[in-house]
């Protein structure tokens, strides 16, 4: 196990940070986008709620690996659309960042709706008495509590997406999965190559969990 780490030092390391750099620009897509359709999810508009449970219910039905496939040759090879892309390896790195954050973005919906509906009514109806309209009312007041109340789950989808990071190496993104993959290929002890690869992924998880556990603990929502 030592002697493979010896050798593909270099490679590891540039395959984890591959794989950091995908969790944490997903993430900010994720969340942006998930705050989105949450609102849509709540919003006084039918049509808007239409929208946001279409959103959530088709993406969450979907497996990542065909929406991050879809990305790639269905708005790459097929529309040539490269995001800006000049390279083959970048064009596919900025498509799995895409798909990774509409995926995820279906499960921060869902868990920052759960803590919208943390908030109590009352507090709506005051700022509607204010004169807020809806919008407002969301920034404003729910929306700062909702996300006090969902710190941990979100840490979990975080965790999540981390781990769903690999599917990326589908389209080609050079990756941890996509360099275990060759390091099985071209070497004997598989054992060992798994063993190396998960916990590099323990590394990466674990002291996010505990950072959001704390976080939550810290932001923690007296009711």
């Amino acid at each position: 196990m030592f002697d493979l780490i010896s050798r593909y030092d270099e490679q590891i390391l540039d395959a984890f940070w591959v794989t950091i750099q995908l969790t944490l620009l997903s993430s900010v897509g994720a969340l942006v986008l998930g705050t989105v359709v949450a609102a849509l999810r709540v919003s006084p508009v039918p049509v808007a709620r239409s929208v946001g449970t279409a959103y959530v219910t088709l993406i969450r039905n979907t497996p990542l690996t065909l929406i991050i496939v879809f990305c790639s040759l269905g708005l790459y090879s097929t529309m040539g659309l490269t995001l800006g892309g000049e390279t083959l390896n970048a064009i596919n790195f900025r498509w799995a960042i895409v798909g990774l954050s509409v995926y995820t973005a279906a499960f921060v919906c869902e868990s920052l709706r759960s803590g919208i509906n943390t908030v109590p009514l009352g507090q709506s109806e005051a700022g509607r008495s204010l004169g807020l309209g809806f919008t407002q009312n969301l920034r404003l007041i729910v929306l700062p509590q909702a996300f006090r109340a969902v710190v941990a789950p979100l840490g979990s989808v975080l965790i999540a997406l981390t781990k769903n990071s690999t599917i990326a190496s589908a389209i080609g993104v050079a990756e941890a999965a996509a360099l275990m993959a060759t390091m099985n290929e071209t070497e004997a002890d598989l054992l060992a190559i798994g063993a190396i690869f998960a916990l590099g992924f323990v590394i990466l998880t674990l002291p996010t969990g505990l950072f959001f556990g704390w976080l939550a603990k810290r932001f923690e929502v007296a009711r």
